[in-house]
């Protein structure tokens, strides 16, 4: 299985049509979204194409294939317009054998409370890309931002597949 892994679209139609045809053209099969789908949030500004009823047209044809959690921005009004199930601190995947752990990063992250059983640990909420491996070998991704980048972090998403992650650009 191949996973377009996004994060913090933050109601940004333009930033989530970019992250999209990577998609198509990559050829995913699935969608690991990471949470802070809607709501731009207090401290960030309006970004370009922020639009969220266009975010929710664009992603809830595609409901099949997203496998989401909660980001601290999520309400419980965006899972009423969201067709695909984005209330949970985390989503567990087995793929091929192993273990993928997705979550925002506001509960669970690389520096504060983490599981201890997984292969690969995906977090957002940073909007701060990195690719790490841990003293156990296991894969540790922010895929950034698709919409706010910081810290000269590029907006960008991860693809995963076969147990390695790639790092992109948007």
């Amino acid at each position: 299985m191949k996973y377009l892994v996004i994060s913090d679209i933050h109601g940004s139609a333009t930033a989530l049509d970019k992250a999209l045809s990577h998609f198509y053209t990559l050829k995913c099969d699935k969608i690991i979204c990471l949470g802070d789908i809607l709501y731009h949030g207090p401290r960030n500004p309006l970004p370009e194409g922020y639009d969220n009823k266009k975010v929710c047209e664009i992603l809830n044809p595609l409901s099949d294939k997203i496998i989401s959690c909660r980001g601290n921005c999520e309400a419980e009004v965006c899972q009423m317009v969201l067709n695909f199930p984005t209330m949970s601190d985390y989503s567990l995947i087995s793929d091929n054998g192993k273990t993928i752990f997705a979550t925002h990063g506001h509960i669970y992250s690389p520096t504060g409370k983490m599981p201890e059983t997984f292969d690969v640990f995906f977090y957002g909420h940073t909007h701060i890309q990195s690719l790490t491996r841990d003293e156990k070998g296991r894969i540790i991704c922010n895929p950034g931002s698709t919409t706010f980048s910081k810290e000269n972090s590029p907006k960008g998403f991860a693809v995963y597949e076969n147990g390695e992650v790639t790092l992109f650009q948007i």
